[in-house]
């Protein structure tokens, strides 16, 4: 039993290919605690590849349920009885499909039925039982039903009860530990998210060759779309892979455009706690703000004027090109809104990036927005972290404990309104891009934040946690062999 390899399966309920931090933690348990790993989940977006082509970890896809196309009558039935069958589900994979692990690592929220199907499942297999708390999912859910409804209050029963019956706790914020500890009595260690080595700036050549010329024709040439971006199309098709938006090569030299746009990269789930509008709002202040500053005439033909940007017109304030990733229920509505606007210096490009072009991008852009607030408060955006990772400088939603990662005037800047992050976008790319220096100063301190990487902060925080859960496990193991044979 000595030279028998350990095992530990991480669980999540939802798309595992968007679940980052779980990700890391299953590359951390092969890597650094020399365990295989099976991750059982839903598919559905594609994990890294470090994920995927690793030996030691195995990825198992659950069924998901499909609930289009079905009559509105049944519905509701349906969706009663979705959460037994995700449970029944779970059961099959984590107590029959895989291999017994020693530990159980499970993401929450969700909550239900996540966290009793995984404790019963420990049960079975005398495996320990582990809770990564992102979030609180009775938070979530109030979002959509109200934090009076007796739903909430149900599933806030539900999610502590489990909770407590864990063998260990990881979390996200020193503040959520603090709840945790207090409201619900359960001792967690704080984990922080720290960004992986992939996340890191990208090199120039780089941002040519691989990103921009690979996305070129996705940010450009888009023939429903007329903006100060897409206009550039026509003069670039001629070029090839010599020049870009951004960048142009020279006797096999490249360097970046003076006239370029400034690319602000925003990453979203397009969910009610993230409020898109906010961006929106401050988009059309920014456009109307410059258009005013330069004087330009209302009667000006804005092609004229996106000519004139296009052949290095330089101005003191640049074109904004907002290029916005992620999946959501409420992606479809903003870009409807967004082809609605008409503005003269910025444009917006809604995309889906594989888990090697995300980095890629971070590591091109010159400002990174987060709009996420948290359900609960106390959780931490992990899209700032990985921005940090780039040497991304940011301008982030205000809530109780982004102090945490956002340190205002050395790695970001925090808004709570449209017209404070308007303000912001104003101040930040005055001069750009050669006299900016506020901008200049917020990478650096990105920079430094970001020196701090995943790796150790899992070996030093959460590997102790599971070596301990394990050793319980092999006491208890000795044990009962020890009064079997007695």
């Amino acid at each position: 039993m000595s030279n028998k390899r350990g095992r530990a399966c991480v669980v999540v309920l939802g798309d595992i290919g968007r679940s980052p931090r779980m990700q890391y933690h299953a590359l951390s348990l092969a890597n650094q605690a020399n365990l295989e790993v099976d991750i059982v989940g839903y598919g559905g977006s594609v994990p890294h590849a470090a994920v995927v082509e690793h030996k030691s970890i195995h990825v198992h896809n659950m069924k998901p349920i499909l609930l289009q196309g079905l009559p509105k009558v049944l519905k509701p039935l349906v969706l009663l009885l979705k959460p037994l069958i995700q449970f029944l589900m779970l059961l099959w994979y984590l107590c029959i499909k895989i291999v017994r692990p020693d530990v159980f690592l499970v993401q929450n929220p969700p909550s239900v039925p996540t966290l009793m199907a995984v404790k019963w499942a420990s049960w079975f297999r005398n495996s320990s039982f582990i809770i990564d708390w992102h979030n609180f999912g009775y938070t979530l859910m109030a979002l959509s039903v109200g934090r009076n409804s007796r739903f909430v209050a149900v599933y806030h029963w539900f999610e502590q009860h489990f909770g407590k019956m864990a063998n260990g706790s990881l979390c996200v914020t020193k503040a959520m530990q603090h709840e945790l500890a207090q409201n619900w009595g359960i001792n967690a260690t704080v984990l922080y998210d720290k960004p992986p080595e992939f996340f890191h700036p990208t090199p120039i050549e780089e941002k040519h060759k691989v990103l921009f010329c690979r996305l070129g024709k996705s940010i450009t040439q888009l023939p429903s779309i007329r903006d100060c971006v897409s206009f550039e199309s026509l003069a670039l098709e001629d070029q090839g892979v010599k020049e870009t938006l951004f960048t142009t090569m020279t006797d096999g030299h490249v360097f970046l455009k003076p006239y370029r746009p400034a690319l602000v990269v925003s990453s979203t789930s397009w969910t009610p706690d993230e409020d898109f509008g906010i961006l929106l709002e401050a988009a059309v202040m920014y456009d109307r703000r410059v258009t005013a500053i330069l004087n330009e005439d209302d009667g000006l033909d804005e092609e004229v004027l996106w000519k004139e940007m296009a052949q290095g017109k330089k101005t003191l304030y640049p074109r904004l090109l907002f290029v916005i990733t992620g999946k959501g229920p409420e992606k479809e509505q903003y870009e409807e809104k967004i082809k609605r606007l008409r503005l003269k210096h910025v444009a917006f490009r809604t995309m889906w990036l594989s888990a090697e072009d995300y980095p890629l991008l971070l590591g091109s852009a010159d400002l990174g927005v987060c709009l996420h607030t948290s359900s609960s408060g106390l959780d931490l955006p992990m899209k700032v972290v990985d921005m940090f990772g780039c040497g991304l400088p940011v301008c982030a939603a205000a809530y109780s404990c982004i102090h945490e990662l956002v340190e205002v005037g050395k790695n970001g800047l925090l808004f709570s309104s449209s017209s404070e992050l308007a303000d912001q976008l104003l101040m930040l790319f005055e001069g750009f891009p050669d006299k900016c220096n506020t901008l200049a100063s917020l990478r650096n301190g990105a920079s430094e934040a970001g020196d701090s990487r995943w790796i150790s902060e899992w070996e030093e925080h959460a590997k102790p946690l599971i070596h301990q859960a394990s050793l319980r496990l092999s006491k208890f193991a000795l044990l009962m062999h020890r009064v079997s044979t007695a």
